[in-house]
């Protein structure tokens, strides 16, 4: 592995991995860290070039990051693993849970998009804008060759199609604001399309794990505790 993740990591039992969004990193779940790792071994990670993980020689596209994860968990001896995503992280997510479904045992995907026509267009074109600018500017500036490789994962990535969450064998839950970035009927298109789902829509915007976080963790710990015998037994 060409990198050496950051994480953080607190609790006992079945392991419950978080992965943030875009140009952020593993404290974006300061308010879940707590209240998750009461019942599950929780680690949340600094995807590839954000936070304290370095950005390495590897690609800087959505289905690395799935590969680091991958390596991660092979790593850890984490056999498998409760995931939840959140916007970019929901994304890796689903492009792990279709490529290693042996590796997921439930799915929880908030703010995802399966391509970037998911997302609101007020939000998009901004976003396609801007990354146009920081190509011709990273000519000569570093910094902004780094803000193009970030904004290029809104505009080039993922790439998938509602077909391909057929893959998905997961029991999984979608969950996304009511005002989120990512449109309304295309959160429910990923919803309808994964065999095994469930749908929850919190008042709020894209950020409802930092906003309601009181609602989010209770939507996702209920869903996570549902067919458990005892999620405070340690497997």
């Amino acid at each position: 592995m060409d990198i050496e993740p950051y994480y953080m990591e607190k609790g006992k039992g079945f392991p419950l991995i978080l992965l943030h969004g875009n140009g952020e990193d593993s404290t974006y779940f300061c308010h879940q860290m707590e209240e998750f790792s009461k019942k599950y071994h929780v680690y949340a990670l600094d995807t590839r070039g954000h936070g304290r993980t370095s950005r390495g020689s590897k690609p800087f596209r959505i289905s690395q990051f799935a590969e680091d994860l991958h390596e991660f968990m092979e790593i850890h001896d984490i056999a498998k693993a409760h995931i939840l995503g959140f916007s970019d992280g929901a994304n890796i997510a689903m492009v792990f849970a279709i490529q290693y479904p042996e590796k997921v045992d439930k799915l929880i995907l908030n703010g995802g998009n399966l391509n970037p026509e998911g997302v609101k267009r007020s939000v998009q074109f901004p976003i396609e804008v801007g990354y146009q600018w920081a190509k011709i500017l990273a000519k000569k500036s570093s910094k902004a060759g780094k803000r193009a490789e970030m904004l290029g994962l809104m505009v080039n990535d993922p790439n998938l199609k509602s077909e391909d969450l057929i893959n998905i064998q997961s029991r999984t839950l979608v969950i996304a604001g009511t005002r989120d970035m990512i449109r309304k009927e295309h959160t429910i298109l990923i919803s309808d399309s994964i065999a095994d789902s469930s749908l929850v829509f919190i008042e709020g915007t894209h950020f409802i794990a930092n906003q309601k976080p009181i609602e989010f963790n209770e939507a996702v710990l209920r869903f996570l505790g549902e067919d458990e015998e005892d999620p405070y037994i340690e497997a």
